[in-house]
């Protein structure tokens, strides 16, 4: 296993991982979907959380990839809820207020420092404050850059941006969104999503009931495929929403790419990791709607098969965590030809 650099930073304070935090802080009814375990404050402009990973779970532990890491959107989830838990104990959002998401990126520099072990995954997160913004002395805004440790190693960093609205405020912005329309309930949203979905594997995926792709087609660089809406997901539904969450998106996105890679530049996901995401969200998504989700992956410089075969298995990744190729891989979120969001992702092939 690849050992990261040591870095030098100031050190964390010292972090506990004996239990989690109160639920209702990051916004979760289930307390086997909080993953956040500790909050200490830094100082004006930042805190520090800590997050235990699960070497098991039903979503998140879902894949096929070999020897199994913890799932990248699964530290990203750690992330947000570092992220919602500090804006309600440190800048004093209050717990009635909805949040929106505007933007989320990861960095994975050191993958290999994150496959399962036989102990759960302690992660640590050193959170800064990068903007934040204000009305009438209240913080309505807030931008966070996180870098991430396992024990002293910086293994990569994150990026989340929330604004806070008041329930009326909030009630406001999403009827004027769908045009006086009153708010869906995803409580209420039917069970299955017409269509056919993906076959599992082809998403990285063992289990059905996680798969979120319908109707999926490869043309030439690109694939298409519609998001299947699991409203009631254990995981990626916790809690009734009103509209289409993020993160529901961006598993979207993870399997299109997936899917992608495989038949346009044969990277089996039993090799590939997400190493890199970078989202901005434009759009409220709407459970009413149907969300299409769009894929291209960069051409190659000529047609042959060795070719193809040189840049899926013998690129370099510069340095990082052992990590034999990168496919940067374009998906688009769109709901009545409009986009909701674009993603831009990067795969790697982790060595066998």
């Amino acid at each position: 296993m690849t050992t990261a650099p040591q870095v030098a930073s100031p050190a964390l304070p010292s972090l506990d991982y004996t239990r989690t935090v109160d639920r209702l802080l990051v916004h979760r009814d289930a307390l086997g979907e909080v993953f956040l375990t500790d909050l200490q404050a830094i100082d004006a402009a930042g805190y520090a959380a800590g997050a235990q990973l699960p070497r098991s779970h039903a979503y998140y532990g879902d894949h096929l990839l070999r020897p199994s890491c913890h799932d990248p959107l699964l530290i990203l989830e750690a992330c947000r809820q570092a992220a919602l838990a500090g804006a309600h104990r440190f800048f004093a959002v209050p717990a009635d207020h909805k949040f929106i998401l505007t933007h989320l990126r990861l960095r994975l520099d050191h993958p290999s420092l994150t496959y399962v072990g036989t102990s759960p995954f302690r992660l640590s997160m050193r959170i800064r404050i990068a903007s934040r913004k204000e009305r009438e002395n209240r913080v309505t805004g807030l931008d966070y850059e996180i870098d991430l440790y396992v024990d002293s190693a910086l293994i990569g960093t994150a990026a989340i941006g929330l604004r806070f609205k008041n329930p009326n405020g909030y009630l406001t912005l999403r009827l004027n969104n769908r045009d006086g329309m009153a708010l869906p309930s995803s409580a209420s949203h039917p069970a299955a999503t017409p269509g056919a979905p993906l076959t599992p594997h082809l998403v990285g995926r063992a289990n059905p009931d996680n798969v979120v792709l319908l109707d999926g087609v490869v043309i030439g660089d690109s694939a298409q495929a519609l998001l299947r809406i699991p409203a009631h997901h254990a995981s990626l539904f916790d809690h009734p929403q009103d509209h289409l969450p993020g993160m529901v998106i961006a598993e979207g996105a993870r399997q299109l790419a997936l899917f992608a890679a495989l038949d346009i530049r044969g990277l089996a996901p039993s090799k590939t990791l997400i190493t890199e995401l970078d989202v901005r969200f434009t759009r409220f998504g709407e459970l009413e709607d149907d969300t299409v989700l769009s894929a291209t992956v960069p051409p190659l410089t000529g047609g042959g098969a060795e070719e193809i075969t040189d840049y899926t298995l013998g690129g370099v990744l510069d340095s990082r965590g052992g990590v034999d190729a990168r496919l940067p891989v374009h998906v688009e979120a769109t709901q009545k030809g409009e986009t909701l969001c674009s993603f831009d992702l990067v795969l790697a092939r982790m060595p066998i």
